[in-house]
């Protein structure tokens, strides 16, 4: 019998990263004044993943490449 950690992992696959590209688009668009809604149903990407690289983008300290990881 298997733990019920283990049927979680299998059921809930890990999504896989975003290209510099798309990333790079995010960015695009709200530097566009695109609200977060307009940019995650426009690219089909979820909500938090547009939150999360625009939050990192804008952390003071973060040098360019700083949203790219």
């Amino acid at each position: 019998m298997q733990s019920a950690s283990t049927n979680i992992s299998e059921r809930m696959g890990r999504s896989l990263e975003l290209s510099e590209f798309k990333r790079g688009t995010v960015l695009g668009c709200h530097l566009c004044n695109k609200s977060f809604r307009e940019i995650f149903l426009l690219l089909n990407i979820p909500r938090s993943t547009v939150s999360g690289i625009i939050t990192r983008w804008e952390e003071p300290g973060n040098n360019s490449n700083s949203a790219t990881k």
